[in-house]
């Protein structure tokens, strides 16, 4: 996979003129009158099956509605942001000052949205997050032209805390990387748990994307909680949930999580994760006919399941179609294009969401169990959660 892919349909001739500055990139937006579309995504490393997963997602809502945005062509451009926190904002710049896009969608990673968060707030692009759920993005740092499609860190284990306490597992070991998706999960757990009445007797890390889990799971064994909660996603979850079971520790101590631990990495986990319970917003078995039909669509188009990375990158296009309709493609048009994101019901294989005023969703929270391969949905742990926001003050577009 190469670093960059930039899809243009107007031929060499104009590739060449505008790389030699003679074509102005305003003129040949003007021209083209295509909406550019960057996608800042991770597709190598430990979260590149993700980042595949959301640009299908995003890909697959906008050409169900025709495969243009408010009746205009769209014009692609794609950068590996390869998970790097440091690399972040001369990423994201690469896409809004170089590539001159409307609109930047990304990313995975915590560390990295920091950056595309920087250069949002300083560029005024249209920035909509399809998974990393740092809370800066939507709370003290939140911005008019900021939208996140997916959730806060603390928004699933938020739910987790009192099915546990109420399973009647009252001490529990917390083990996460130490890195802010990581840090702000606990914060999550910490509240609900606590406040259903639950104790965490440690809480253990190591740092992103290490994987080296064994000494960790010989102290947790040692302390013999009530249960393990977590939170691990990608290539390291799968890792973490073959080494907890290999350490003897899966019929023992139960192991509990924000759904990451679990999306996307039961087939690589095998039997391994049988068993294991989850709090997420949504789940692979949700029984609702707009689910249903999204995963028949989705296997047929990219001969694999989705999962919660799929069904986000399909609500950022859905978020995006809808609200550049509703301007009927006049993207500069900011007020209103941001008005209407800001007001839009997502109708979701998650179920219907909506927007909070810090841009982050309003939605419920499921609880699952693994079984057969499968996250089966419990209940509902949560109806419609709303992130605190605490600290945004959303300035005048």
């Amino acid at each position: 996979m190469t670093t960059r892919r930039l899809v243009l349909s107007r031929g060499a001739a104009l590739v060449g003129a505008a790389s030699t500055g003679l074509l102005l990139p305003q003129i040949a937006r003007a021209q083209s009158n295509k909406i550019r579309v960057g996608l800042m995504l991770p597709y190598t490393g430990t979260f590149a099956q993700l980042g595949v997963a959301i640009e299908n997602g995003v890909r697959m809502a906008i050409g169900e509605r025709g495969g243009k945005l408010g009746g205009r062509e769209i014009e692609w451009f794609k950068v590996d942001d390869e998970s790097e926190p440091s690399k972040g904002v001369e990423n994201a710049n690469r896409l809004v000052q170089r590539d001159k896009v409307d609109v930047l969608i990304g990313t995975v990673h915590s560390g990295v949205q920091m950056g595309i968060q920087r250069v949002a707030r300083e560029s005024g692009v249209l920035s909509l997050i399809p998974n990393a759920g740092v809370h800066a993005a939507t709370r003290a740092l939140c911005a008019p032209n900021v939208f996140r499609t997916s959730f806060t860190n603390s928004q699933p284990t938020l739910a987790l805390g009192k099915p546990m306490v109420d399973k009647g597992l009252k001490k529990a070991v917390w083990i996460t990387w130490k890195y802010a998706a990581g840090d702000e999960a606990f914060e999550g757990f910490r509240d609900s748990y606590t406040k259903a009445g639950g104790t965490i007797v440690k809480e253990l890390g190591l740092p992103f994307p290490n994987v080296e889990f064994q000494a960790l799971l010989t102290e947790i064994a040692s302390l013999r909680p009530d249960a393990v909660a977590c939170f691990f996603a990608g290539g390291g979850a799968a890792k973490f949930i073959k080494d907890y079971a290999a350490a003897g520790l899966k019929d023992k101590i139960p192991l509990w999580g924000s759904g990451f631990l679990t999306e996307g990495v039961l087939d690589a986990a095998g039997a391994a994760a049988e068993g294991i319970m989850t709090t997420m917003h949504y789940a692979d078995s949700l029984d609702i006919p707009k689910n249903k039909q999204f995963r028949l669509e989705y296997a047929k188009a990219f001969k694999m399941q989705p999962d919660v990375y799929s069904v986000q990158g399909y609500d950022t296009g859905v978020l995006l179609s809808q609200g550049m309709a509703a301007v009927k493609g006049d993207i500069g048009n900011k007020q209103a294009l941001y008005k209407a994101l800001e007001t839009q019901t997502i109708d979701s294989p998650r179920g219907k969401w909506s927007m909070s005023k810090a841009h982050n969703p309003v939605q419920d929270i499921y609880l699952r169990r693994v079984e057969k391969g499968d996250n089966k949905v419990i209940g509902v742990a949560a109806k419609a959660l709303s992130d605190s926001g605490a600290g945004c003050k959303m300035a005048a577009a």
